[in-house]
C-alpha cells in the first residue's frame, strides 16, 4: 500500500510507546478490534522493535509503522522489521520520499515543508501540532500549499481531533489518548477496544 492508501484507511492513528513485549500483540489485537488497523510503534523504548516484530507477525489485520525515526538507519530498521511505513517527527536530512519503507516526515514551519515538498513528499506529519498553531496554522497553509497533506500530531485528543479531521488538508490524526500508559499497563483491553471504537467513530466532514 502506499502510505496515502494507509493515512487514509483511519482517522485516527493510536501512537504508541509500549515498555513491555508482553502488552505488544494483545494491545494491537485491542485497537484493530475497535476500528483502528493502522498503529504507529515508536521507537522509544529498549523493546521497541521486538514489539513491532510481534505486532507485524501476530496482530491479523494490523499496519504497522514505527515512529520517532530519526535517521536512514531507523528507517531501514523499521523496513527490515516489516513496518508497512515510518514515521518521523521532523525532516530526516537525505532522506527522500522513495526508499526502504514509505516515510511520513515531521514538519512545523512553512521552510521545512518546503524542503519535504522539494525532497518529493507530499503527506507530512505536523507537529508538535498544538505548538505549531494547530489548526490555524493548517488554514494557513492550505492556500500555498495546496498539494500537502497532513497527520496533526501532538496536542491531538478527543476533545479537539474531530476539529482537525474537518480541514480538507487533513487526512488523518495521530494521538496517544487512544492507549493511555495506565490503561495498557493494566492490561484492560476490553476498555481499550472500547476507546478506538470512540476514536474510529470521530470520521470526517
Amino acid at each position: 500500500m502506499t502510505l496515502e492508501q494507509i493515512l487514509g484507511r483511519v482517522p485516527v492513528i493510536p501512537v504508541l510507546v509500549i515498555d513491555d513485549v508482553d502488552h505488544a500483540v494483545p494491545l494491537g489485537r485491542a485497537l484493530v478490534a475497535g476500528g483502528l488497523p493502522v498503529l504507529e510503534v515508536t521507537f522509544r523504548t529498549p523493546v521497541a522493535a521486538r514489539c513491532i516484530e510481534a505486532m507485524v507477525g501476530d496482530v491479523e489485520g494490523a499496519i504497522i509503522g514505527a515512529g520517532t525515526v530519526l535517521d536512514a538507519a531507523m528507517r531501514q530498521a523499521a523496513a527490515d522489521l516489516g513496518c508497512a511505513f515510518a514515521v518521523s517527527p521532523g525532516l530526516i536530512e537525505g532522506e527522500r520520499a522513495d526508499g526502504p519503507v514509505p516515510l511520513l516526515p515531521g514538519v512545523a514551519t512553512p521552510t521545512e515543508l518546503m524542503a519535504g515538498l522539494a525532497a518529493g513528499f507530499s503527506l507530512f506529519k505536523l507537529f508538535p501540532a498544538d505548538v505549531a498553531g494547530g489548526v490555524s496554522a493548517l488554514k494557513a497553509l492550505q492556500s500555498p500549499f495546496p498539494q500537502a497533506r497532513f497527520c496533526p500530531t501532538g496536542g491531538v485528543n478527543a476533545a479537539n481531533a474531530k476539529e482537525y479531521l474537518a480541514l480538507p488538508n487533513v487526512i488523518c490524526v495521530g494521538g496517544s489518548w487512544v492507549a493511555p500508559p495506565e490503561v495498557v499497563r493494566a492490561g484492560d483491553w476490553e476498555r481499550l477496544t472500547l476507546f478506538a471504537k470512540e476514536a474510529a467513530a470521530l470520521g470526517r466532514s
